[in-house]
């Protein structure tokens, strides 16, 4: 449902605000409390039903609720002396002032902001109750990105190493882009780490996008829940990539596993960017660079939450597989692999490529996890990749 009021309209489907056909980011509880008060707006939303719906029923400070009472009014341009969209009736509670209108969804069109100055970040909710933070940038056939686990939607933007894989994805597709639970600029709280439930977090997206069917092309890590997406909903994923994937997580690969040196190096290295460790940490991935591509990763990492969130990832990666998955997998999938990957073998890559029907493997002439931007394989990469997209 789209709620129309002043010059503004909140689409409670894909938790947007648009003002004046432009879009405006708010954050999870502020678009709450809109949503409470459009719905409500023959009658007076009293202190303890924001309590209730926006809060969940917690203990909050005065302050807390005046500082979201003053969020919501900016986003829909009124303020606490003027009231002309949100007002105060005084002991009792909040009130729209204007009038509001409400119809089926929402039928505005956002503008693309492909090779634009800044992002537009965008939010949702899990079925966990987790604000789930999310970008979109292009037009055309949908697809959601699944990252390496470590994300942060700012940082990745900012990064020369990363921004040309955007752009061009952008070019020809609506690319969705989200970091998970935990990570990055969605809910920065310790969350244990289920990739079942990170399916259903790409599900979302999604819908909060307002894409009912969509691809899904997932890096490395990202593979855990991408192709448990694609299994759990065959009538939605319509094709599935799988970059520098694997099948089984380290812990799982040998009879009696061996001691995990990366791990090791991540735990040492994690909150200074400048460190040895932290490099060497991010080499083992790409090992041919260039150098300023390996920093910009140590600096989106490092970004992306906690080093004990990071360590949980990392032990619930190694300890996983989806080997039950794959049967299940009915999209047409390309895998695409580095022949010389020192961290997740070409082994692994063949696994995934002979028990998904339906796969296909190309192999990269390179020893990174993927090719980058400045090596020569990475034009023939994006080629089979919107090749394989656009069949």
């Amino acid at each position: 449902m789209e709620y129309h009021f002043s010059n503004c309209i909140l689409d409670d489907a894909r938790r947007t605000l648009t003002r004046a056909d432009i879009p405006v980011a708010v954050e999870p509880q502020v678009f709450d409390l809109l949503l409470l008060l459009v719905q409500n707006a023959d009658r007076v939303v009293t202190r303890d039903e924001m309590v209730d719906v926006v809060w969940g029923g917690r203990i909050v400070s005065e302050s807390a609720i005046s500082a979201r009472i003053a969020a919501a009014r900016k986003a829909v341009s009124d303020d606490g002396k003027r009231q002309a969209v949100i007002g105060t009736v005084a002991r009792r509670g909040l009130k729209m002032s204007t009038e509001v209108s409400s119809k089926g969804p929402m039928s505005i069109d956002l503008p693309p902001v492909t090779n634009a100055a800044t992002q537009r970040i965008r939010y949702t909710r899990n079925a966990r109750g987790h604000s789930i933070a999310y970008a979109v940038t292009g037009s055309g056939p949908p697809i959601v990105r699944v990252g390496y686990n470590l994300t942060h939607l700012e940082e990745e933007w900012k990064a020369k190493v990363d921004r040309p894989f955007f752009d061009r994805m952008s070019e020809r597709h609506t690319l969705i882009r989200f970091d998970p639970a935990g990570v990055g600029l969605s809910e920065s709280a310790p969350i244990d780490v289920d990739f079942d439930a990170q399916a259903n977090d790409i599900l979302a997206v999604a819908s909060a996008a307002g894409f009912d069917q969509f691809a899904i092309l997932t890096h490395s890590g990202g593979v855990l829940a991408g192709v448990r997406a694609a299994a759990k909903a065959p009538e939605r994923v319509q094709r599935l990539v799988i970059m520098g994937g694997y099948v089984d997580g380290r812990m799982r690969r040998r009879s009696e596993p061996e001691p995990d040196a990366i791990r090791a190096m991540l735990a040492e290295g994690w909150g200074s960017q400048e460190s040895a460790f932290s490099m060497a940490y991010m080499m083992s991935y790409f090992p041919e660079g260039p150098l300023d591509a390996v920093m910009d990763y140590v600096r989106i990492t490092t970004a992306s939450c906690s080093r004990d969130q990071a360590l949980r990832i990392r032990d619930a990666s190694n300890s996983d597989s989806i080997a039950g998955f794959l049967p299940r997998v009915a999209c047409p999938t390309l895998v695409v692999h580095s022949r010389n990957d020192g961290v997740h073998p070409l082994s692994e890559a063949s696994k995934l490529a002979t028990n998904i029907p339906n796969a296909e493997l190309v192999i990269m002439e390179t020893a990174n996890l993927i090719p980058l931007p400045s090596q020569s394989e990475w034009p023939r990469m994006m080629q089979a990749v919107l090749d394989f997209l656009e069949e």
